[in-house]
């Protein structure tokens, strides 16, 4: 049959038939000679050939892939607002996410009919999700424009990634109807407004923006100088919920339902859990593939299988490219979140899985080790699309990043107190206080040298590919001089003695922690490919 080499490599290939349908012009002939190479290889497998399914499976989820791209684009061929680009209109639809505050201006993704239309309107005027609101202004399509670092930024390919095409700006926005959301997402957003009032009451700027940036990802009020900081000083990831931060509230609900739940308690929890954290912060791509894989996580240690970090992170990255083919390639944080992940997946495949169901603290040593790797993974696509590397990123994160769980934990208890009692809040936010502020000095004082960040000229794409194979190269240099095994078979350590081994089902054994299964707990079925 099939091994799992073989599968992971037929999910790649439908990254390769994404990528393919948007960059060249694929007609019905493509797809009739795949299907005839589907057929061949097929009959080639009934007939004997070991490998004619894996090659009749991988043509097939090739040509899934151009297909998928390709009905994505449809979405976006002109309807019935093109016509009227250019002009002064008046639109009246629903708000269907959460409004972005920025420092100037106020975004809005309204829902007109079959059209998601981004608006920029005053901040000042107090919009919520799923209020039915007017639009006057000029109706525009989305236009690329020239960063500060010199990069072109495709930005209607951006907002094509998030279902939008048009733009409205300086709109003049007017509320007539509210709570028409969906219930669920307004009750949760607006619990996550009413704790943002809270911090902020008993936490004084800017520490109390950067304690929501931890929790929430919430980072527009951080200010642009402060932003701008962290983000040369390569810290930025922790105030955008990174993969970091989601395994940190992952290994929150853990540590929490293990006092007084079993195993399948502790791990419905955690899977609830997990999707009202995701839908409460936005749903961004990072989130969304955490959330992911921490479910695969949690599924593995329900029914006690091992969890490979490799094939969830793939089989992740495949069900939201399978959504959105447009993150694929346009969607940065999608990106730089898939490899960062990649890097640790290769390098360090425990560090996720330990970070999130582990008692332990992570050492100075895993914390160096994991963002030399990050770095070095996202590395090609930050000089891609941005141009400025920070120099200081290593540093910066193993001073930082060992308080981070400690500023999370206290800047949520400060919320939660003090919705019963302000000065009962009082010492929390005394010492979530001192700790943000630590982050945020420790920012600052780096951002203040001259070597904190570097820019780098334009690369071209041919380029980019060019440093990635460098990368696969130095890992299967590296993989071959420590002799590591397999990155698709979990190490285990050597056994001298094994004379008196009983083999027994593997599903009849202790889980991961130390709890013996049952049959309540465990699947009688086969454990998907991605846990196997």
């Amino acid at each position: 049959m099939i091994s799992s080499r073989q599968w992971l490599t037929i999910w790649a290939v439908f990254f390769v038939g994404v990528l393919v349908s948007d960059q060249f012009v694929v007609n019905d002939r493509f797809y009739i000679v795949g299907l005839c190479l589907t057929l061949i290889c097929g009959i080639g497998w009934r007939l004997g050939w070991s490998k004619g399914l894996f090659c009749s499976l991988a043509v097939l989820t090739l040509l899934l892939g151009v297909g998928r791209m390709e009905y994505a684009e449809r979405q976006f061929v002109d309807t019935s607002l093109a016509v009227q680009v250019g002009q002064d209109i008046e639109l009246t639809g629903a708000v269907v996410r959460e409004p972005d505050e920025r420092q100037s201006f106020t975004q809005l993704y309204v829902q007109v009919e079959d059209e998601i239309v981004l608006v920029r309107g005053s901040r000042f005027v107090s919009v919520n999700y799923g209020d039915q609101v007017t639009v006057i202004g000029e109706l525009e399509r989305a236009e690329s424009f020239l960063t500060d670092t010199g990069r072109v930024f495709d930005y209607p390919s951006y907002l094509q990634a998030r279902g939008v095409q048009y733009v409205v700006s300086f709109a003049q926005v007017t509320v007539i109807d509210s709570d028409n959301g969906n219930p669920v997402v307004a009750g949760l957003l607006q619990i996550k407004q009413r704790f943002a009032d809270r911090v902020q009451a008993v936490l004084p700027p800017p520490q109390s923006d950067l304690g929501l940036g931890l929790l929430l990802g919430v980072k527009q009020s951080l200010g642009k100088e402060l932003e701008d900081a962290f983000r040369r000083t390569g810290l930025i990831h922790i105030v955008v919920l990174s993969g970091y931060n989601v395994m940190l509230v992952i290994a929150f609900f853990w540590w929490v339902t293990s006092w007084v739940l079993p195993l399948r308690g502790r791990v419905i929890v955690s899977v609830v859990g997990i999707v009202l954290f995701a839908i409460m912060v936005g749903l961004s791509a990072t989130v969304v593939r955490a959330s992911i894989m921490a479910g695969i996580l949690l599924l593995a240690k329900y029914i006690g299988a091992r969890y490979d970090v490799l094939r969830a992170l793939l089989f992740a990255g495949l069900i939201m490219v399978l959504l959105n083919p447009y993150l694929l390639l346009y969607d940065l944080g999608f990106q730089l979140s898939f490899m960062a992940t990649l890097g640790l997946v290769l390098f360090l495949p425990f560090f996720e899985e330990d970070l999130a169901t582990q008692t332990k603290q992570l050492s100075l040593r895993d914390i160096f080790w994991a963002t030399l790797t990050t770095q070095i993974f996202v590395l090609p696509l930050l000089v891609f699309h941005i141009g400025e590397v920070s120099l200081v990123a290593i540093a910066v994160n193993m001073l930082v990043l060992p308080v981070v769980a400690l500023a999370m934990l206290l800047t949520f208890v400060t919320g939660v107190v003090s919705f019963v009692s302000v000065p009962l809040a009082a010492p929390f936010a005394l010492l979530a206080n001192l700790v943000l502020a630590y982050i945020i000095v420790i920012v600052e004082q780096f951002d203040r040298l001259p070597f904190t960040s570097m820019l780098i000229p334009s690369i071209a794409v041919w380029q980019l590919v060019g440093l990635y194979v460098l990368i696969a190269v130095g890992w299967f240099a590296w993989k071959k001089r420590s002799g590591t095994a397999d990155v698709l078979t979990t190490q285990t350590p050597e056994i001298s003695a094994v004379s008196d081994w009983e083999i027994v089902e593997e599903f009849d054994v202790y889980n991961k922690d130390g709890l013996e299964s049952s049959s309540e707990d465990s699947s009688p079925s086969e454990p998907p490919v991605f846990l196997r």
